[in-house]
């Protein structure tokens, strides 16, 4: 199997054209995105279509308030509403481009225990590679063997 997955490139088992946002885009509204959508990560990127960040679903439950908080809820509210994905976005990405190998994919997100990585040709994204794609992939092969 090992020398069927050198075959296979990210660009074969990506999802094309990831949903993305900007880094003005609140918390709430990141949140509300990865619910409709049922994604775990959402690549951030400039007014010119270039990468900036990454946030995913535990970046956006990490910034949500502790039941400790003193504050009321129309307060907590109040300041989630204004916050913003750059105030709490990765902003070094791992990226890999659509000729990378999947092995070596699967290597990067082993390596830095992350779920996904986006897909960038000439600094735009074009993709996203998932451990669920990748699961997808083997599960696909091992049925063809």
């Amino acid at each position: 199997m090992a020398s069927v997955l050198k075959q296979y490139k990210v660009r074969d088992w990506m999802t094309p054209n990831p949903i993305t946002i900007s880094p003005r885009t609140t918390l709430p509204e990141a949140h509300q995105i990865m619910k409709e959508k049922r994604i775990r990560r959402l690549p951030v990127v400039d007014e010119n279509g270039h990468l900036v960040g990454i946030i995913t679903l535990g970046d956006v439950r990490e910034a949500s308030p502790s039941d400790a908080t003193s504050l009321s809820i129309f307060e907590l509210n109040y300041l989630l509403a204004r916050l913003t994905v750059d105030k709490i976005m990765t902003r070094k990405v791992i990226t890999v481009t659509p000729d990378t190998p999947i092995y070596e994919a699967a290597r990067l997100m082993l390596e830095h225990k992350i779920g996904g990585l986006p897909v960038v040709e000439n600094g735009r994204v074009v993709g996203i590679i998932t451990e669920s794609d990748i699961f997808k992939m083997v599960v696909r092969l091992a049925a063809e063997e």
